[in-house]
């Protein structure tokens, strides 16, 4: 018997829809300027740990291989058949953005919109339909 926890997957899960939001406001809006790119960079940045936190979270609960970097929390859970080819595709970029968001913050393009920022909306809406599924199946 697998103990996932539910509720804290479902507590990160249901914050994508204001970090969707975000992004797409920012997105639309887009003027190169300073508060739309620390908006777009904390919505990035939130993604990144929802979607690593949810992966940790699955892969400690079904007692799937550790995972060894970002990148492979996606690559396991994907493994697994939590997600399809192409959200695995896009969230794996999303999480190479960590280094440089958190890490080398400094050197941020925070006067461009990052061509994730278009995307991800209906990426992440959709990894956490993915994820609800997945967990009804399994468990």
């Amino acid at each position: 018997m697998y103990y996932v926890n539910q509720d804290q997957i479902e507590r990160r899960l249901n914050a994508i829809p204001e970090i969707a939001r975000g992004l797409r406001e920012a997105a639309e809006a887009w003027d190169g300027g300073l508060v739309y790119g620390f908006v777009q960079e904390r919505a990035l940045h939130l993604a990144i740990e929802i979607v690593t936190d949810v992966g940790s979270y699955l892969i400690d609960g079904f007692i799937m291989r550790d995972a060894s970097s970002y990148e492979d929390i996606m690559d396991i859970i994907h493994q697994e058949k939590v997600m399809p080819d192409d959200i695995h595709a896009v969230l794996l970029q999303l999480v190479r953005l960590r280094k440089p968001l958190v890490q080398e913050y400094y050197d941020w393009e925070r006067h461009s919109l990052h061509p994730l920022s278009s995307v991800l909306p209906e990426v992440l809406e959709r990894f956490a339909a993915d994820v609800r599924d997945y967990l009804k199946r399994e468990l």
